[in-house]
This record gives structure tokens, sequence and C-alpha cells, in this order.
């Protein structure tokens, strides 16, 4: 019946600045975890939002919100945290393979390499494969096939087994590492595949499984990996305190760990996001995590100063770019109104909406074509 937005200055941080929103655009993208913002007059709990109602152009704003390329999921969120931070979501996610790896492998996304017509689409666009490397070539190359399961109910031991046998045939390699991250800690029916007969296994596949769920937050809030740092949130919680507390510590080591402002607002959000803290527990939040609530703050201002910045930077240099071109478009009229008379009003138009290129060439023909066509024609 609500979403959470917040009462003015709403903005939306992209890699080009940040930019203001409309109430369609941002309650669209509220309701797919793609937004974050202050009040203006900045409070103990200023980054938090208010819970307001949804009106019929609201939903119709979310409706569309998949149309305008903004909407988003947990599958889309943890593929943007692996892919951020490789290194450390294999040593998370993966730790019983990942810590036989040493610190000189090179780990590199290869979702552009994989053919898509050779794979299920729903794993094209939602699993994320990683590439290991030796530089000295001294190991054969690992590839690890990472899956996020917000239900477990959805998952297939089946389909990913497939999945599996696929990338390793494209990629010729039976060096294939299979790991399932559970965001909640719900029972799956099928973590293990056994194919054969009474007298004989043909086919034994068990992926690695990672049930965020069920882990302790508690046993991980000192945790130097920025990737755990982060799902603490998404971790068991034995009272509120400890899921305010699981919120600080994440955001703690968000800010200790991550230098570039976008991402700590992006993964602050996300912090938040899967804290999902109620009115007791955000006023708690406030009360003992007043520094870091006034630093994530100071992120959303840097990164509104910077676009703003930018905004003004790219502004001026459109200004100056319009500008000679105007300059270029009156002189050349002058030039061919002396040389032909008036120009009507379809060769106005025309010189209107040329570029700089073309004006530069109709420039240099003035002077000695017999025409004004012959000035204009194109080869």
């Amino acid at each position: 019946d609500a979403l959470p937005i917040y009462t003015t200055d709403c903005c939306i941080a992209t890699k080009n600045g940040v930019r203001t929103a409309s109430r369609p655009q941002v309650v669209a993208l509220l309701s797919c975890g793609m937004i974050f913002g202050r009040p203006s007059s900045p409070s103990p709990s200023s980054i938090w939002p208010i819970e307001v109602p949804l009106g019929p152009e609201d939903h119709s704003a979310i409706s569309s919100a998949t149309d305008d390329g903004m909407s988003t999921s947990h599958d889309q969120n943890f593929k943007n945290l692996i892919l951020d931070y490789p290194r450390e979501a294999l040593a998370f996610f993966a730790a019983e393979v990942a810590a036989h790896l040493g610190p000189d492998v090179l780990i590199t996304p290869i979702r552009q390499e994989l053919p898509k017509d050779r794979l299920s689409d729903r794993f094209f666009e939602l699993d994320v494969p990683l590439k290991v490397t030796w530089p000295d070539g001294r190991r054969e190359a690992i590839i690890f096939l990472l899956e996020e399961e917000s239900d477990a109910h959805r998952f297939s031991i089946y389909r990913m087994a497939v999945y599996c046998a696929q990338v390793a045939e494209t990629c010729e390699t039976d060096r294939v590492v299979p790991v399932v991250i559970f965001l909640r800690g719900q029972a799956c029916s099928r973590r293990r595949l056994r194919l054969g007969s009474e007298g004989r296994i043909f086919m034994h596949f068990t992926p690695l499984v990672c049930e965020l769920g069920r882990l302790q937050a508690r046993d991980y809030f000192d945790s130097d990996n920025i990737v755990t740092r982060i799902t603490l949130p998404c971790m068991r919680h034995k009272s509120l305190l400890e899921r305010v507390d699981a919120c600080g510590k994440a955001t703690q080591g968000l800010l200790s760990m991550e230098a570039d402002v976008e991402k700590v607002a992006k993964y602050g959000y996300f912090i938040k996001h899967y804290a999902r803290l109620d009115e007791t527990g955000q006023r708690l939040y406030a009360e003992r995590y007043a520094t870091e609530e006034r630093r994530m703050v100071d992120v959303v201002e840097q990164l509104r100063a910077e676009g703003k910045a930018q905004g003004i930077q790219q502004g001026v240099q459109q200004g100056v770019e319009l500008g000679v071109l105007q300059g270029k478009q009156q002189l050349l009229i002058r030039q061919l109104e002396t040389r032909f008379g008036t120009l009507d009003e379809v060769t106005r138009e025309r010189l209107k909406v040329a570029s700089g290129q073309e004006l530069d060439t109709w420039a240099e023909r003035v002077l000695d074509a017999p025409s004004l066509a012959e000035v204009l024609r194109v080869h």
C-alpha cells in the first residue's frame, strides 16, 4: 500500500552525475530499489525515507518501470555486487575453493564470451560467470558460476547441472565450480544430483551452497571482506538490536573499505534496503550510528555537488560549441546572400540543421561555385 519516498530534493545517482527526478520517476525507481536521497533539512535520521500512500499515477509509474529499463531485483542486486567485488565475492560465497586460489590470480567476468543461443535465457541474464586465471600459467583456468536465488523453491539442481555442462562445453574445460547463494534461510528440496542405478552412479553433481539467511550475522561483524560486511543485513539476527548493529557494521565496513563515493552510495542503499528496519529500528540506528549516518549523508552531498559541477561544465562546453556553430551559420548566410541574393526558407532551414563540418565545406565552395546549388551539392 505504500512505498518509501523522500520528501524533497530527490535525486538519481548515475555515472554521469546526479540529476533530479519527477515523482513518477522516483516512485518507479524506489519500487525497483534503484534510488536514494534525503530531505533538504537534515536530521539524525535524514537518510531514511518516509512512507506515503500510492496514488493511481504511482502504480502506473511502477508498471512502466520495466519498460523504462529501470527494473531490478534481488538477482540483479547480487549480480552487481559480485561484479563490483569479484575477488571478495568468491572468498565469501565459494570459500571452500577460493581459499586455494592465491592472491596473484586474475578474475574476470566472461558473460560476453558466452554465446546466448547456447545457454538458457534466464541463466544468461542472471548468473555471474567468473574466470580465474594464473598469470604464469602454472594452473589451468577455473570458471565459477554464481547464481543467487531469493526463493529457494525456485532453484533447480537439474537446470544448473545442464547449464554448467553447457558452459564447460562452450569454454572447452572441465574446471567449472557451481555456486548457489540462497538469500533467505529457506529449505531447498534438492541440492545434490545423483544419476545412475542401484549398482552404479554415473553422474554426481553437488554445487557449493551459501545460505545467507542461515548465517549468524554477529559472527561476521568484524570481517575484513567487504562483500561479507555489505551482506550482513541479509544474514540471521536474533533481535532487532542485532539487526540494527548488522546494518551499522555493514555501513562501517563499506565506509572503511571503499573509497569510490558512487559505490558507497550504491551499497549504502543496498544495506538499508536489506536491513528493512522499522520505525523503532531506524531510531535505534540513528542513536547508535550517528557518525555513519552523517557520513552517508555527506556522500550524497558530494555526489550532488559533483553532479552539479559536471552539469555546469558540460553546459558551458555545449554553449561554446553551439555558439561556434551559430557563428558559422550566420557567416555563411551573409556570404551566400552576397553572391546569390536573398535565401529562401528551405535553404535557411537546411543551414540551421547542418553540422559544423558541412558548414565548413560549403564555406570553402562559396567563392568559386557558379551557383547556390553547386555550393550545397551533396556528393
